[in-house]
């Protein structure tokens, strides 16, 4: 009789009944979302600070270029000495001073500047002071040696080369981007799962094991229905429990955004100022365009279907080897001999991905790893947006569809002696008997 759709069945029950996977399903959405809301309400209030900086230039050349923003305030201070200006910034209780000293000539000038404040400023802050400042003194230079900064200015030329295929499909950076974006996200996202989930199920084995639990299932169940019962209910219980985060952290995103009126988009303060700019340029909606008409471009059938399989394929093959891991040892300690030979495959698959792919994601690397079976789940998601030929997909999944029914084979061996074996710390030489048994 085949025990194994019963097997998944108690397997999804005990997990998703037990009081700790309740309980953090819940509570994880909630301090995820917690942390998100005081980083984005820390933010706003940064953001809705106004700075004030005065100005002493004693060069009198730059004193004209700082114009007040919604944050931050110029005030610029004339017929007054360092020391006078720097004391009442202090007693004002200021941002900052900014000192521009007098000198022979632009050079002597620039080396001269310095910002005094109480604490120290922000470099976001700085970095904005240096950037007009060099603006404005080096076209001052320029102007002295004589040069038409406007005639200067207009020779300049802005250079953006457009990318298109043979077919005319046009592209772009942003939307090039995009595609590793959505392909580091899916490798990511597998790498998490396999890590949280395997660990699962190895525990789970372990705990079945060192119970005694296991030699009453085992009188009536075949070990390899036992552990494929066992990796599948654990799935569906951690799919569950994904998808819950999914639907719970967007209620509790959306109702913390209306009901305490934190805006979360406060949290790229730092880049607002680089948006506006981007925004008020004249070619930002056709770049929008562009990347609109790439995302619409994007295979998403094939992205769809091949994150599934891949997703799956991968899954299921690391997982069938941390079930034999909790198999072959006693406790959770033991299990670190064995772990990094399980690991080392997914970092590597992380570093090609994103080391490589972005490089260059049809080249001899990236394609010869995209068909490994232990970093094609990664690799080959990260490559798909950029365009892979339907043979090479299927045959990736071929092959990882094979080194898992292998793997199944392998781990069952182990599974089968290891999970009746106790208190003896299994070898690499032992795991290799018990396979020929």
């Amino acid at each position: 009789m085949n025990h194994l759709p019963l097997i998944i069945k108690r397997e999804y029950l005990t997990k998703v009944k037990n009081k700790s996977f309740i309980i953090m399903t819940i509570l994880s959405p909630l301090i995820m979302i917690a942390l998100i809301a005081v980083v984005a309400y820390l933010s706003q209030l940064n953001n809705n600070k106004e700075r004030t900086i005065s100005i002493l230039d004693e060069s009198g050349l730059v004193e004209k270029i700082f114009t007040s923003t919604d944050n931050t305030k110029y005030i610029v201070l004339n017929n007054i000495s360092l020391d006078e200006a720097k004391q009442q910034v202090e007693e004002k209780e200021e941002y900052g001073l900014l000192h521009i000293a007098s000198g022979n000539g632009i050079d002597e000038v620039s080396k001269s500047i310095k910002f005094y404040s109480k604490d120290t400023p922000s470099i976001t802050v700085i970095e904005s002071l240096e950037s007009k400042l060099e603006k404005e003194l080096k076209d001052q230079k320029l102007v002295e040696e004589g040069v038409d900064v406007e005639k200067l200015k207009s020779t300049r030329v802005s250079i953006d080369i457009a990318q298109e295929s043979f077919l005319g499909e046009r592209t772009s950076k942003a939307g090039n981007i995009m595609k590793l974006v959505f392909g580091g996200a899916a490798g990511y996202l597998l790498f998490m799962f396999i890590i949280i989930y395997g660990n699962m199920i190895m525990r789970s084995v372990i705990e079945e094991k060192t119970s005694r639990i296991i030699e009453v299932i085992i009188s009536s169940v075949k070990p390899v229905q036992l552990m494929l019962g066992k990796i599948i209910g654990t799935s569906l219980a951690g799919i569950t429990q994904f998808l819950i985060w999914m639907i719970l952290g967007g209620i509790l995103l959306t109702s913390l955004s209306m009901i305490f009126n934190i805006d979360l988009a406060q949290m790229q303060t730092p880049q607002q100022e680089l948006m506006q700019q981007a925004i008020e340029s004249p070619d930002f909606n056709d770049k929008v365009q562009l990347i609109f008409n790439e995302f619409r471009s994007l295979p998403i059938l094939n992205l769809i279907i091949a994150f599934i399989l891949f997703f799956v394929g991968g899954y299921l093959l690391y997982s069938s080897l941390y079930a034999a891991i909790g198999a072959a040892v006693d406790n959770e300690t033991d299990t670190q001999q064995f772990m990094m030979p399980i690991l080392m495959p997914l970092i590597l698959a992380v570093y090609v991905g994103i080391f490589t792919v972005i490089e260059d994601p049809h080249g001899t690397v990236s394609t010869v790893f995209s068909f490994i079976p232990f970093t094609s789940p990664v690799v080959m998601l990260m490559r798909i947006p950029f365009g892979v030929p339907i043979w090479q997909q299927i045959v990736s999944v071929l092959l990882l569809i094979g080194t898992f029914m292998f793997t199944v084979w392998f781990a069952a061996k182990i599974y089968r002696v290891g999970i009746l074996m106790y208190g003896k710390k299994p070898s690499y030489k032992e795991l290799y008997k018990w396979l020929r048994y």
